[in-house]
């Protein structure tokens, strides 16, 4: 009996066990399906929160207790004296005045510009509840890449200017080819000292393995419809007239590029800029690529005294693949950069 007692007792612990896991299995299903559609997340932070409490400790580390008191009896003074008037404002029908926003936006941008899938979602939030007394501060850092991709991110930015909200783009490090065709879109571009700007052009190579497969004879075949739909080509000969059909629609991209930077900076000596060259930044004020140097760090401070700063950033949600891919990436660059500060010899 006491066998048949235990045995009981010993399923009875087991089927609930099962039933609990079964229970969290459906769980995690149904939310899966709830948020099938939906891509990711948009993460808002209050930046102007953030600047308040760093002054606010550092005015606590630096001043004495009576000093600190002081401080304390004036700021609540200072805030009855707003509650009143806003009151006031209030019962007089009055509008009472509204802070305006600075949304902030981070666009790192990659070779094929992937990041613009983001950028979209961004854009369109702010879009949905911003006006004109707001401002839109993009923290751009891109060495340019693929046509279409830039031309696409450009095109987004281009949406608030349309929308008539005042856009400010700040480059810290650079913003070259594809990088500043999107700066450029910009009511207004600031840069640091040293950051990188320009690179106006448009460069494709390949390489040409047609002299290797000869060697080992390896025929290429290719077929196409349309004398032009495929021009060089990394396996096949290359003709002549392959490399100028190419380099005719290098030069088709260019004007259109050159065309694009005119529209959106029409005081800009295109012309002059546009020879693929780049510049640091206080060159690049002088040849009107840029119309400030300052850093994003200060603009924020600045802007924090008379807008409500926002970081608006949407996060794709990653599957359990990638998240491993992206684990294993940073390690790796983790590991390359202590071999290469170990290896490397700085200027002193």
């Amino acid at each position: 009996m006491e066998f048949l007692y235990d045995y009981g007792l010993f399923l009875a612990k087991t089927i609930t066990f099962v039933l609990a896991i079964i229970a969290i299995i459906a769980v995690a299903a149904a939310s899966a399906i709830k948020q099938k559609h939906k891509k990711g997340d948009l993460d808002i932070t209050d930046l102007s929160e953030q600047f308040d409490e760093v002054e606010q400790d550092i005015v606590h580390a630096l001043l004495s207790k009576e000093e600190l008191k002081e401080k304390e009896k004036q700021d609540k003074k200072l805030a009855k004296e707003k509650a009143k008037a806003d009151k006031k404002a209030a019962k007089s029908d009055e509008d009472v005045p509204v802070q305006p926003h600075l949304f902030v936006l981070d666009f790192k941008g990659s070779i094929d510009a992937k990041e613009v899938s983001s950028l979209r979602e961004e854009i369109s939030a702010i879009l949905s509840v911003a006006t004109k007394d707001d401002e839109v501060f993009v923290r751009l850092e891109s060495g340019g890449g693929m046509v279409h991709g830039y031309g696409l991110a450009s095109s987004q930015l281009d949406r608030l200017r349309q929308h008539e909200i005042p856009l400010t783009i700040s480059v810290d490090k650079v913003a070259a080819s594809g990088g500043y065709m999107m700066a450029c879109v910009a009511n207004h571009i600031i840069a640091a000292p040293f950051a990188i700007l320009g690179s106006i052009g448009v460069i494709a190579q390949l390489p040409n393995f047609n002299k290797l497969l000869k060697k080992h004879d390896v025929d290429f075949e290719q077929f196409t419809a349309g004398e032009f739909k495929r021009t060089v080509t990394m396996f096949g000969e290359n003709t002549d007239k392959d490399r100028e059909k190419f380099t005719e629609e290098l030069e088709e991209t260019h004007v259109l590029f050159k065309d694009f930077v005119s529209a959106h900076r029409p005081s800009l000596d295109v012309a002059k800029v546009a020879t693929g060259e780049h510049w640091f930044g206080t060159k690049a004020l002088e040849l009107g690529l840029i119309d400030t140097i300052q850093t994003s760090d200060d603009y924020l401070q600045e802007k924090n005294k008379t807008h409500k700063v926002v970081a608006i950033k949407y996060e794709l949600k990653k599957g359990l693949a990638e998240k491993f891919s992206k684990a294993a990436s940073l390690t790796v660059d983790s590991v390359l950069n202590k071999l290469t500060q170990k290896n490397n010899v700085y200027p002193g």
